[in-house]
C-alpha cells in the first residue's frame, strides 16, 4: 500500500500506542482522524500535531462503546478528509483483580470497551473500507494468548479480540480488505495508571508498535500477516 494521503481512524489516539500509530502515519503522509473520550483532550492532542504535521489531523470526542458515536465518527472523517482506507482499533482498558473481588461495572467496562468498542469500530468502518480496499487493524496483547491471575476480565477480553479479528479477516478478505491482529507484551504506556520511567527501558515502546503498523500497511498485498505476537526483546531487570 502506498501510504501517502491515505486516511486512517485511529480509536484511543491521544496517548500511548493510539498516540504514536498516528505519529506514525503522520511521518509517512497520511492523513488521520484520532478519537478519545474527552473533547479537551483530543482537540489538545489534534493542535499539537497539527502543529507538527499541518493540517493532516483532525479529532472527535466518542465513546467506542457508543456505536452510533463511531458511526458519526466514520462520517467526520469522510466529510473532512473524501474517504477511510484504514481502521486502527486501539482503545482499550484494563482492570486487575481476582474473580472474587472482581466488580461487575469493571466486568463490562473491560467487555464493552476492548471487545464490543472494537465491534462498533469495525461495523461502522466496514462500508467504506470495503469500498477502499483497505486495512483494519486491532490492537489485542499477548493476554490473548496467555492467561494470568487476576486477569479474568482482560484474558476474556483479548481472547475475545483476537478471536473476533481472525473471523473478520476471513469474512472481508474475498472484498481485497486486509485484517489483522497486533499482540504486544509489555509496552512502555499510561495503561492502568502506569507512568512510564528510565525503568521501562527493556519494554516494547509505542513507537515500535508505531513502526509495526506501517510495515503491515507497506507489505505486499499479497501476504497477510493476521496475527503479530510482539514481546521484548529481553527479560525484565531483577
Amino acid at each position: 500500500m502506498q501510504l501517502n494521503n491515505k486516511v486512517a481512524l485511529v480509536t484511543g489516539g491521544t496517548k500511548g500506542i493510539g498516540l504514536a500509530i498516528a505519529e506514525s502515519m503522520l511521518e509517512h503522509g497520511m492523513k488521520v482522524m484520532i478519537t478519545g473520550r474527552k473533547a479537551e483532550g483530543v482537540k489538545t492532542i489534534v493542535d499539537k500535531l497539527n502543529e507538527s504535521y499541518g493540517t493532516s489531523v483532525i479529532g472527535v470526542a466518542a465513546d467506542v462503546r457508543d456505536h452510533k458515536a463511531m458511526v458519526d465518527a466514520v462520517n467526520l472523517t469522510i466529510k473532512d478528509f473524501g474517504k477511510l482506507d484504514i481502521l486502527i482499533a486501539n482503545a482499550g482498558v484494563g482492570h486487575f483483580s481476582p474473580i472474587d473481588e472482581m466488580t461487575e461495572a469493571q466486568w463490562h467496562e473491560t467487555i464493552d470497551v476492548n471487545l464490543t468498542g472494537v465491534f462498533h469500530s469495525v461495523s461502522a468502518s466496514i462500508p467504506e473500507i470495503k469500498s477502499s480496499k483497505g486495512y483494519i487493524i486491532t490492537i489485542s496483547s499477548l493476554a490473548g494468548t496467555n492467561f494470568f491471575a487476576r486477569g479474568a476480565a482482560y484474558n476474556a477480553s483479548k481472547f475475545g479480540l483476537v478471536g473476533f479479528t481472525q473471523a473478520v479477516m476471513l469474512d472481508l478478505r474475498k472484498y481485497g480488505v486486509k485484517v489483522s491482529t497486533i499482540m504486544p507484551g509489555s509496552v512502555s504506556t499510561y495503561f492502568n495508571n502506569h507512568v512510564p520511567s528510565d525503568a521501562d527501558a527493556w519494554k516494547i515502546q509505542p513507537e515500535d508498535i508505531g513502526q509495526m503498523v506501517i510495515d503491515l500497511l507497506k507489505m505486499n498485498p499479497r501476504t497477510l500477516p493476521s496475527k503479530v505476537e510482539v514481546r521484548p526483546s529481553i527479560p525484565p531487570s531483577k
